[in-house]
């Protein structure tokens, strides 16, 4: 987004160049000085703040590093004026010096001020000390450059062809000689293989306009020139960028990008011809990470990742005469470009991304004092509120929008007849955010939270009714996130509570204590969860209504906020997201393995987008330009395209509808059986019976037919898992039923024996012998004689009330195995006397005897 803010200028500069200086770091004022003998200071909206009347023309003039104090120099004074932003008064200091002042520069790093003259002489004012440091002679001529360094050393260029390096003392520590005038001295690092040098070490100026001299502190006595083709010009202007590159502007339109690096000096990385007649200015902001030159008519922008691709162009048609300097903000938001004809334009590059949403409603920043609410999914025309300040927040409900700075907020209505002013509040702190619902406000501020009426109640109305601080009382908890809903006021605190408040009669309703501090709160539009982030950066699902709560898998540490899906049938689903990526989860609340939270996969965000709302897999995003951008989640591909990955999708969704459409395009029997799983799962038995009846499953048909009209919940997810063939859940489900014995039915039936004896001591002791003996019988049938033996013992002595014929069965089984033992034994009886083997026959005859005499009723 490039758009223009118009400035308000002197009639009297036309026709002539300008100067000016945007304010340091906070960019909110822009100072200007033309030919006259005044120096105008704008405020970011183009409203003029104070004028600085001068007793002759402006030379030089600049901010120090905070933005706090705009210093001045004209060419008919010894004095420097001092502009304080913070009180809206100027000052003067006498410099001393008695010839013209040339040069003004506030230090990087520091309250150091310098000043040069037309005769060499130098100036270092300490604004803090207000100490003076003058050095005479420190060049020969006039000074017309300089830079201080972030180690505060500074660079000061001169008529008399020579560079030279002071410390804050004014010493000279180095100085060196160029071939023609230097002008744009710079600070920056070159980029070296060893890269052992600490701070900016290098010097770079312009010398002639012709060559580009990088001066060593660290290699005096090794300085580097750079020359260039001669079609390209005169170097207009230069700027160093990330790891020692350099972008120069050529007077002949071109612009070109070098690198420091000791082996790609003297090769152009970059170039383009940008502007046909001329070129006046190049600017680079970090902050955006983009460049802009301007020439002719027109101003150009480049994103540095990417300089082959024009991010913008902006023509100005009524500048015949050709634009002169161009500069951006520390912030990168605005940009201005001073034309030859004396008018300075300002364009806004980059919005404060300001958004909120309630519901389907939003409310983002669309300019610096517009805000835009819109409810695309209603089909409600957007509506553009004018408001009175530049915000730090916003925040929207069904009926009202706020915004606000510092500790001051401004409400206004929204109504079929368009949009009212209400009242504008002050509270007792900065505010820090801000929710609204139909009738509510709550404001968040050190630590505390005030909820209030955003309209006023009738007269009779209490006042204590009208507004509410919390944490009241003697709880001295400190809050540091809040939500609104519109029955419940959400807060959680640094010690780790979150608070739920009825908002009808303002009294807690539920307090849950985490083990540590919480981050953020994000309840769901009807306040029966909340998803919060706590100080460890792990994410947690937490139900009021009984404080159970599960923790949310795959959570980044980098997530930066939650939103939940707006569409009705899909109250479960919900986002988290942080700069990269949305992580898309699904609350499963009725399956077999109880209340769930599970990850359906992840979608890249487009580079600085900030997720709105999120309506049927739809998230809307706020971008840096105040405008909107739809992004569909890669997890809801389902809804455009029919494949076999879009129905694990929908299923995980819980989409049954969406998933039983694709199964019939789909039409194989792998994805009616997914499905059929998931429903199992999800306990859908009515809509399990519909799946596997298409898929051809009469067995799966008939047993969920059985179980059908079951109410107990643990008995019929336990069926479910028996199903799917989770025979540990299954027993554990059945156990805590009303029907425990099932379990043990269904290790019998499924013949694991070891777990239906542990079973059966704990359920019915008389089923012991019985499964002992079809264990025997098991063990003899693999050959395991000796356990099957062990077994059949079990059934004969093992005290219960089973039939007395039972024990008698148990010794016929006893003697037919030791017979299959001798049967083992005649292989080998040629190894063994004849009379061993009579012996081992006669003694199991015996047994046999003597068992059957000591069982009663054989």
């Amino acid at each position: 987004m490039i758009s223009s803010l118009s400035l308000s200028l002197s009639l009297s500069w036309l026709g002539s160049c300008l100067q000016y200086k945007w304010q340091k770091t906070l960019g909110n004022y822009i100072a200007v000085a033309g030919s006259d003998s005044s120096v105008k200071i704008f405020d970011r909206h183009g409203q003029r703040k104070n004028e600085l009347n001068l007793p002759g023309r402006c030379v030089g003039m600049d901010w120090d590093k905070d933005g706090d104090i705009l210093a001045v120099i004209s060419d008919k004074s010894s004095s420097v004026y001092l502009w304080d932003a913070n009180v809206n008064k100027t000052s003067q200091i006498d410099s001393g010096m008695r010839d013209q002042m040339s040069f003004i520069l506030w230090s990087k790093a520091g309250p150091l001020l310098a000043v040069g003259t037309n005769k060499g002489n130098l100036l270092i004012y300490n604004q803090q000390t207000s100490r003076k440091i003058p050095v005479l002679g420190k060049h020969t001529k006039r000074i017309t450059c300089g830079c201080w360094s972030s180690q505060n050393l500074l660079a000061l260029g001169s008529e008399d062809c020579s560079v030279t390096i002071s410390n804050q003392e004014g010493d000279t520590v180095r100085q060196t000689s160029v071939r023609s005038d230097p002008a744009d001295v710079q600070f920056s690092v070159m980029k070296t293989d060893e890269r052992s040098s600490p701070g900016e070490s290098t010097v770079s100026v312009a010398v002639g306009k012709k060559t580009l001299f990088l001066f060593n502190l660290n290699d005096p006595d090794n300085p580097i020139e750079l020359a260039f083709q001669q079609r390209y010009g005169h170097i207009i202007s230069y700027r160093w960028y990330g790891d020692g590159y350099i972008l120069i502007g050529f007077s002949q339109g071109y612009f070109v990008v070098i690198s420091t690096h000791i082996r790609e000096i003297g090769q152009e990385l970059f170039q383009a011809h940008n502007h046909k007649d001329s070129l006046t200015s190049v600017a680079i902001s970090s902050a955006l990470n983009k460049a802009a030159s301007c020439g002719d008519n027109s101003i150009k922008i480049h994103d540095l990742s990417e300089l082959k691709e024009m991010d913008a162009i902006v023509n100005l048609e009524d500048e015949t005469q050709g634009l002169d300097q161009l500069s951006w903000t520390d912030d990168g938001q605005l940009l201005a470009v001073s034309t030859q004809r004396g008018a300075l334009h300002v364009f806004l590059t980059r919005l404060p991304i300001l958004g909120h949403s309630c519901g389907t409603r939003l409310a983002y920043l669309t300019s610096l004092l517009e805000v835009t609410v819109s409810n695309r999914v209603e089909g409600e025309a957007p509506v553009a509120v004018a408001v009175e300040v530049e915000p730090n927040f916003i925040a929207v409900g069904p009926y009202h929008v706020a915004v606000g700075m510092n500790n001051r907020a401004w409400f206004y209505a929204l109504g079929d007849s368009g949009v009212e002013r209400l009242k504008d509040m002050e509270y007792l702190g900065t505010i820090a955010t801000m929710c609204l619902n139909s009738e509510y406000a709550a404001a968040l501020f050190e630590g505390k939270v005030q909820l209030h009426m955003v309209r006023r109640g009738g007269e009779g109305q209490h006042e204590q009714r009208q507004t509410r601080l919390f944490p009241d009382g003697d709880r001295k908890e400190h809050i540091v996130s809040h939500a609104l809903t519109n029955d419940f006021l959400f807060y959680g605190t640094d010690s780790g509570v979150i608070v739920c408040i009825l908002v009808e009669d303002w009294q807690m309703l539920n307090e849950y204590r985490h083990p540590v501090g919480i981050k953020k709160v994000f309840p769901d539009p009807n306040g029966t969860r909340l998803a919060f982030i706590d100080d460890k950066s792990d994410g947690f699902l937490l139900s009021p209504v009984n404080d159970s709560h599960v923790e949310i898998p795959s959570f980044s540490p980098t997530i930066t906020g939650v939103l939940w899906e707006t569409w009705p049938s899909d109250k479960g689903v919900f986002v988290s997201f942080d700069d990269d990526k949305v992580y898309t989860y699904a609350m499963h609340k009725n399956t077999i393995y109880g209340p769930r939270v599970v990850f359906v996969g992840s979608t890249k965000l487009p580079f600085s987008h900030k997720p709105l709302l999120l309506y049927n897999g739809e998230l809307t995003c706020q971008t840096q330009s105040g405008k909107t951008s739809s992004v569909a989640l890669s997890t809801h591909t389902f809804l455009t395209h029919t494949h076999s990955p879009q129905l694990t999708q929908a299923l995980m969704l819980k989409r049954f509808p969406e998933a039983w459409e694709l199964c019939k395009v789909l039409g194989g029997p792998a994805g009616w059986a997914e499905m059929g799983r998931s429903c199992l799962i999800h306990m859908e038995v009515e809509l399990a019976v519909r799946v596997f009846r298409m898929s051809g499953n009469v067995g799966m048909v008939m047993s969920l037919q059985g179980i059908k009209g079951i109410e107990d919940r643990s008995l019929l997810a336990g069926h479910l898992a028996m199903f799917l063939n989770d025979y540990n859940l299954a027993q554990d489900l059945y156990l805590e039923s009303s029907c425990p014995n099932t379990a043990l039915e269904m290790r019998r039936d499924l013949q694991h024996w070891d777990s239906a004896l542990m079973l059966a001591k704990r359920l019915a002791e008389d089923q012991i012998p019985f499964i002992s003996k079809e264990y025997a019988v098991q063990l003899e049938f693999i050959g395991d004689y000796v356990n099957a033996l062990s077994h059949y013992e079990k059934g004969m002595t093992h005290n219960n009330k089973a039939s007395h014929h039972y024990p008698l069965q148990c010794v016929l089984w006893f003697y037919f195995s030791i017979q299959a033992f001798i049967f083992c034994i005649r292989g080998v009886k040629n190894l063994l006397p004849s009379y061993l083997s009579s012996f081992l026959h006669l003694c199991v005859c015996v047994c046999v005897c003597v068992c059957v005499c000591v069982v009663p009723g054989a």
